[in-house]
């Protein structure tokens, strides 16, 4: 009798363990401090679309580091719906966080919510796109230097078109600051690139929304092959919104006809380079963002003073890197 009593005392031990991991709302789960101490606080988290890997990787580092420094962590996605990520910044405050890390929506719809945060004394960080909000504070931002990245895109498609030049069209994203950056960098280049030339110079012919979507990449591409027949390269803001234009072009039977550069690095982009669809991408580095954001949380939890912006450099991705990458097929 006294055996079975110790059984199963061990079998309802073993079950409230189990359900001791923490869960969202949203179905969510939040990491643990892994050390058996007590949590140093909750930190809530949310993106535009968890859904795009690059929001993915992002979400891993942050709760590794979190958990590094003895923090939970909540990570949601609105999935593109600004609405939404303002309710889920309430909530967060709702559930009493120490801190705020918004990848926003839209830039400035957001400021809404980084002011409930501020007058709740709660420290709002951003990454990957800033908030654009006037009187709305946020400590610091962490995120690519995308107008450097933007660069990268326009020297890449400058020696891919080679002396001829010729026609461009730029699917972008304009609610998110990010990909503004992106396409100014890319500008830049182009336009310097053309004041040193009579000939062969490179039009931009149409600027088009991808929302940055596959499915709305596609579209565009579908759109721009209408409007401008005789392009010869595309600039996607990011690599969805690229993949979708390749699968337009595949259709169209355009592929070889144009020459496209996407932006991010994520695994499928990389795959697309190496199977020669897309000609380069500026990669970001999104390991490097969550690890920093939350480093930055920390140390202003912490007392210390961070600075106002983190950049991370973009690095190009051709074709050659990928033919190294072990990681791809």
């Amino acid at each position: 009798m006294k055996r079975f009593i110790q059984q199963l005392f061990i079998l309802l031990l073993s079950i409230v363990l189990i359900g001791c991991g923490k869960k969202t709302d949203d179905g969510v789960a939040t990491q643990g401090t892994g050390s058996g101490g007590k949590s140093r606080g909750l930190i809530g988290a949310t993106c535009m679309n968890i859904a795009n890997p690059f929001f993915k990787v992002i979400e891993e580092n942050m709760r590794d580091e979190a958990a590094k420094h003895g923090y939970d962590l909540i990570y949601l996605g609105c999935e593109m719906d600004i609405s939404k990520q303002q309710k889920q910044i309430q909530d967060f405050l709702a559930k009493g966080v120490v801190a705020v890390a918004v990848n926003p929506k839209d830039s400035k719809a957001i400021g809404t919510s980084v002011k409930e945060c501020n007058e709740a004394n709660v420290p709002v960080f951003s990454f990957d796109v800033r908030v654009q909000a006037p009187d709305a504070k946020v400590v610091s931002h962490v995120g690519t230097d995308n107008f450097q990245g933007g660069e990268l895109a326009g020297e890449a498609m400058i020696k891919a078109l080679g002396e001829a030049g010729g026609k461009v069209v730029v699917i972008d994203f304009r609610a998110a600051e990010s990909c503004i950056e992106r396409v100014k960098g890319f500008k830049k280049v182009i336009d310097a690139y053309n004041a040193e030339r009579e000939s062969g110079k490179i039009e931009i012919a149409a600027e088009l929304a991808g929302e940055g979507l596959r499915d709305k990449g596609f579209k565009a591409a579908e759109d721009a092959l209408q409007q401008v027949p005789d392009m010869r390269g595309i600039f996607a803001i990011n690599d969805p919104s690229g993949l979708g234009a390749v699968g337009a072009l595949e259709k169209a039977g355009k592929l070889e006809q144009v020459t496209v550069i996407a932006f991010d690095g994520m695994p499928a982009g990389k795959q697309a380079i190496k199977d020669g669809k897309i000609y380069a991408d500026p990669v970001q580095h999104p390991d490097k963002i969550g690890r920093e954001c939350i480093r930055a949380i920390v140390s202003h939890l912490s007392g210390e003073e961070v600075p106002a912006e983190v950049d991370i450099p973009a690095s190009l991705y051709t074709k050659e890197n990928a033919d190294k990458d072990p990681s791809l097929n």
